[in-house]
Parts: C-alpha cells; sequence; structure tokens
C-alpha cells in the first residue's frame, strides 16, 4: 500500500552522457538539469512500482525544481524521495538531489497511476 512517508534513494555517477552539453541544455560539461530531474522521477516512480497492481504504472503529471548547484563529470549524485501525500491515484512528493558535496536541487513532484494498456491505447489513438 502507498503511504506518506514512503522514501527511496537512487544514485548515479555523472559520465559525459549526463551532461548539459550533451542534453542540450547548456554548453558545460556539468550535470544536466534536465538529467537532475530525470534521477528524481525515476527515484519517486521506482518507490511506487512494488506496490501498484499488475498492469499498472505511474506518470509524471507536475514537477516544480529547483537545479541549486553544479555537478562535475565522475561525482556521485542521488535522488531521495518521500511520499507527501496520497489522494487517489495522485501521489505527491517532495525530492531532494545530492552530490558528493551537499544539496544540489529541491522538487515537488506528483505522479498518477495509470493502467499501462489503457493509457497507451488512449495515448496512440492520437495517431489515427
Amino acid at each position: 500500500m502507498i503511504t506518506e512517508g514512503l522514501t527511496n534513494k537512487i544514485e548515479i555517477t555523472v559520465t559525459q552522457n549526463d551532461t548539459a552539453k550533451v542534453f542540450g541544455s547548456g554548453e558545460l560539461e556539468v550535470l544536466a538539469t534536465p538529467r537532475m530531474v530525470a534521477l528524481m522521477e525515476e527515484c519517486a516512480y521506482k518507490s511506487l512500482t512494488p506496490y501498484l497492481e499488475q498492469g499498472s504504472g505511474t506518470v509524471g503529471t507536475l514537477i516544480e525544481v529547483k537545479h541549486l548547484s553544479a555537478t562535475p563529470v565522475g561525482m556521485k549524485a542521488w535522488a531521495e524521495s518521500v511520499v507527501t501525500k496520497v489522494d487517489g491515484r495522485c501521489i505527491a512528493f517532495e525530492i531532494k538531489a545530492y552530490d558528493e558535496c551537499g544539496l544540489i536541487g529541491e522538487a515537488n513532484h506528483q505522479r498518477f497511476v495509470v493502467f499501462n494498456e489503457k493509457f497507451t491505447q488512449k495515448t496512440y489513438s492520437k495517431l489515427k
């Protein structure tokens, strides 16, 4: 059961493929903001996966993020998520990202539980 207070943590080591230069969000070889956001979302969704019915998943519906400090290639970075509210199929999170020197980002995030097959069918019906 998904409850308030549920936590998760995931970690990466920043590589060239994680940089603003590669992501097209800048010219520097530092952890890209879009990559940090992806790390945060991954942390949140993976915290929920063990508690979902078979055939269900979650999609991100909101993220408000602050990127507070740059992280160089070669340094470890991680995200820590905590569920702050459960309202039916809508789950809210507070997420913080860190590197080996301290806090690098903060986010408020919402995810919505979906039935994967139905969601995919509805999405791809746009092509018809």
